[in-house]
């Protein structure tokens, strides 16, 4: 009944394929999501390359890829996720921002159109489902797999997602902007008590400042959140580019520091739930 969590890339904006961004990861979003018996994604960053990698090398499949939104750093991996080409995967592709947008399956099929991309969507064999929903929305995934979600403040908009199996929840919060000194109350009722929170902590207290209105936050507002809403963990995530390993581990110290249920997220890291 665990709730399993691995993180295939937490770099925020654009990749980075420099030795001084090993330590952490240069990857943008993804992440996977074991619960139980069930195996779903997501964001589709550059990292979901490797975990297709893997589901192939394993012979396992995923059945859900849950988006946040559709910046380039969140959906740049897709054309190159191998399990979409093989016609024995069903796919069920979801975003809750693009209703009224012309939808998901018209965003993913832009991106691939030319003169942008040379492979189109259609050559995607596997039987992918598009869905679209309301930010705010709660489903049941599967039967033993709730999902809350809630609008986030970014520009084109994003959706935040609760995720609640075996009695453990993780909650999974970027692309957003805090307004200081006013926490966001959709974000306070979505990590209400929530085992694990993954928030955007893009930016410094010191640089947030000169990039309000670029949609992204501070780990110091994240463990303000997690601490009103008595969250357990906090987990810093979409790292900034120009954060190399060296600024990542002062960062890391800075944030334990200040408390113990804070850490920050690395390519490769895994997290149970149980």
């Amino acid at each position: 009944m665990a709730l399993k969590l691995k993180f295939w890339g937490v770099r925020g904006s654009i990749s980075c394929a420099n030795p001084s961004h090993m330590k952490y990861g240069g990857n943008t979003s993804c992440i996977e999501v074991r619960a139980g018996d069930h195996n779903f994604v997501m964001d589709a960053g550059t990292g979901i390359r490797n975990f297709g990698g893997s589901l192939v090398s394993n012979g396992d499949r995923v059945s859900h890829m849950l988006l946040t939104h559709t910046h380039w750093d969140h959906i740049m991996g897709f054309p190159f996720f191998v399990p979409a080409y093989d016609p024995k995967n069903t796919i069920t592709i979801m975003a809750g921002h693009l209703t009224g947008h012309g939808g998901i399956k018209e965003i993913l099929s832009s991106q691939m159109n030319n003169p942008m991309f040379p492979v189109p969507l259609e050559a995607m064999q596997a039987d992918l489902q598009f869905e679209d929903f309301e930010a705010g929305d709660s489903f049941q995934l599967y039967d033993d797999v709730n999902i809350q979600t809630a609008p986030l403040n970014h520009p084109n908009g994003a959706t935040g997602y609760r995720i609640e199996h075996g009695g453990k929840s993780a909650v999974y919060v970027t692309d957003t902007e805090h307004v200081p000194g006013q926490p966001d109350q959709n974000i306070l009722g979505l990590i209400e008590g929530a085992d694990l929170v993954i928030y955007d902590s893009t930016y410094t207290e010191d640089e947030f400042p000169s990039k309000i209105g670029w949609g992204h936050s501070t780990w110091n507002e994240g463990m303000r959140l997690c601490q009103a809403a008595d969250a357990k963990q906090f987990a810093i995530f979409h790292h900034e580019p120009d954060h190399d390993d060296d600024f990542m581990d002062k960062l890391a110290a800075e944030a334990a520091e200040a408390w113990d249920g804070a850490f920050v997220c690395r390519e490769g890291m895994e997290i149970i739930l149980e």
